[in-house]
């Protein structure tokens, strides 16, 4: 119960619904129990007339009010069977009806005030999951699966909103009916309730052994749900390569193999679940058939207990069935629930290991240098940058180049601290990056990456990403300069055509040129280009290289080039291999070094 508790945290803005379905479920349990109680004024009249009251009762103080009560109803029903018998039914019929009215209008009202209840948690948490998500560092995503996350935020939480309701019930209504029963079982006959209160106990405890392995089963079928929705997610955002490679078959046969696991841990988890209702059911009836042994002796051959109040006992004992079974199930589901809160709390009390200083500041401008100070970084075991250094001027491009794993894009995910370094420090204008706000440091930057990240949106919506409210002129201009307006200007919606799940409608040099019209329109004073030409066909990359040009005119750019053609112009060119830097220099310099920069603009020529 310790991960549920820390959920329930999230119901204290809801805690008005909580106190009148509190309210309520008080008022369905006097009026369930009222109106078995009924019964034996009723029974008492009708079929035996000794019991009839014709004076009518004189209050005699609060410790007499259970006498009082049942002979004035005994009274009043007495005047309408002696004036018209049909009248009197009517009467006692009206009576029954009202309480069982009451009964389930209190019913009702309890679970429509505990509707906003659920549904106000089952929000704020999926706002609360999502939120961490966005918080999260990039590195938590790489060890994790997509479809795990997305599990937790969906099934795992509508798990906990079915739980909310369960424990409420086991909490507030079903207690308060079976208390508010048993005090009346106590005033009609102790000994007979004496049997009652051994025997539940003793069913309680067999239920509860039917139970003891729902946690564990439950967090296993969640875990599973996770893995299949992985295997989904991969599917979808790899079909090309699937299909290619006539895959389809081994990704059926893994998804199947996840679904028949699924499918043989759901069996036991509701099998075992189902098993509640029917014990419960049983070892009640099994009671009632103790109570009817016992009272009948009462009734029968002791003559201690008139019938009609053993008749409405029985009806009050039957009443306790119904709440224990709804325990019963409601314990079950609090368990299913308490595995998928531990799930959730595992994402929400994720420490984020990128956060902003406590004194971190607010940096508006970007004035003379980002200096690289002797920086080394792992991401697991092996270093993969080793006492790095260099230095980008204001206004300068600075390109870095290298083999495949020397590091390059290691450090364009360092300047914009996605990750942090292990050692050594990262500089805006003298300023350490951990000492400047995320948001603040971010907005000094565009990002262009190897892959264009685009969303399922309009053209309009994915170029004013980084610049809300931004007018249709603007947008315009810097699709111009980005060599995309050529085709948008075409399209049959213009801005506002959709371009599909990752931009699918449009061909790579399209929508890397939407990417750079993005970063081109945030119009930061630093430019990260992450291999920004690398996927694309010639002419895709010559009209790429051309909107670059024009982005990084007059700007601080980081280049991260694969492709050595682009960067020849560049101020200063950074030849990385293994994590550190073998050479520097301008394009003209390192050709004429004879060094690995040659070399490597060899292999490409020769391509």
């Amino acid at each position: 119960m310790t991960y549920f508790r820390k959920i329930l945290q999230f119901a204290i803005p809801y805690k008005r619904f909580a106190i009148l379905n509190i309210i309520c479920n008080v008022f369905y349990a006097i009026f369930s129990t009222l109106s078995f109680i009924a019964l034996i004024p009723v029974i008492q009249v009708l079929f035996d007339k000794t019991k009839r009251v014709s004076k009518k009762p004189v209050w005699d103080g609060i410790r007499n009010i259970k006498d009082y009560i049942s002979d004035y109803f005994n009274y009043e029903v007495t005047q309408r069977v002696n004036e018209d018998e049909v009248a009197a039914l009517v009467f006692i019929c009206g009576i029954v009806v009202l309480l069982f009215f009451l009964k389930n209008l209190f019913g009702y009202l309890s679970s429509f005030f505990l509707t906003f209840l659920r549904n106000g948690v089952l929000r704020d948490l999926r706002d609360a999951m999502y939120k961490k998500i966005l918080a999260l560092p990039v590195s938590y995503f790489s060890e994790k699966r997509k479809g795990d996350t997305i599990s937790r935020i969906t099934a795992d939480v509508n798990e906990v909103q079915t739980s909310f309701l369960s424990i409420l019930e086991l909490i507030v209504r079903e207690p308060l009916t079976i208390l508010f029963t048993i005090i009346a079982m106590l005033l009609m006959s102790a000994k007979l309730t004496l049997f009652v209160f051994i025997f539940l106990p003793v069913a309680g405890f067999i239920i509860s052994i039917i139970g003891k392995q729902l946690k564990k089963q439950s967090n296993l079928a969640q875990e599973e749900n996770g893995h299949f929705l992985s295997i989904v997610e991969e599917t979808l955002s790899s079909l090309k390569i699937v299909k290619g490679f006539n895959a389809e078959d081994k990704f059926y046969n893994r998804f199947q193999d996840s679904t028949n696991r699924l499918n043989h841990i759901l069996n036991k988890l509701v099998n075992r679940q189902n098993l509640a209702s029917p014990t419960s059911e049983f070892l009640g009836i099994f009671v009632i058939v103790i109570i009817l042994w016992v009272g009948g002796n009462m009734v029968l051959v002791e003559g201690s207990l008139d019938a009609s109040t053993f008749i409405a006992f029985l009806g009050l004992a039957y009443n306790i069935l119904t709440p224990a079974k709804q325990i019963s199930k409601a314990s079950y589901s609090v368990k299913k629930g308490n595995a998928a809160a531990e799930r959730i709390l595992a994402v929400l009390e994720t420490p984020s290991t990128i956060t902003d200083a406590p004194n971190a500041i607010d940096k508006k401008n970007f004035d003379s240098e980002i200096s690289i100070e002797n920086i080394d970084f792992k991401y697991e075991d092996e270093k993969v940058l080793k006492n790095f250094s260099v230095t980008v001027p204001k206004g300068q491009t600075v390109a870095l180049v290298g083999q495949s794993g020397s590091g390059k894009s290691t450090i364009a995910n360092l300047i914009t601290r996605f990750y942090d370094v292990n050692e050594g420090s990262i500089k805006i204008d003298g300023t350490d990056i951990r000492q400047i706000k995320k948001a603040s440091l971010r907005n000094l930057m565009g990002l262009v990456t190897q892959d264009s990240i685009l969303f399922n949106d309009t053209i309009r919506n994915n170029v004013s990403l980084g610049k809300d409210h931004a007018t249709d002129e603007e947008i315009i201009d810097s699709l111009k300069i980005a060599n995309a307006w050529e085709f948008v200007k075409d399209l049959p919606a213009g801005l506002d055509t959709n371009i599909g799940d990752s931009g699918n409608k449009l061909s790579g040099g399209q929508k890397q040129r939407l990417s750079i019209a993005r970063a081109v329109l945030k119009n930061p004073p630093v430019m990260i280009l992450d291999e920004a030409t690398s996927a694309l066909d010639t002419e895709s990359e010559k009209l790429v290289q051309k909107a670059l040009e024009n982005m990084m005119r007059n700007r601080t750019s980081v280049v991260i080039a694969h492709r050595l053609s682009t960067i020849q112009n560049a101020d200063k060119i950074v030849v990385m291999q293994r994590g550190e830097i073998v050479e520097q220099g301008r394009h003209q310099e390192l050709i004429s070094a004879n060094g690995i920069y040659k070399k490597l603009v060899e292999m490409q020529s020769f391509d």
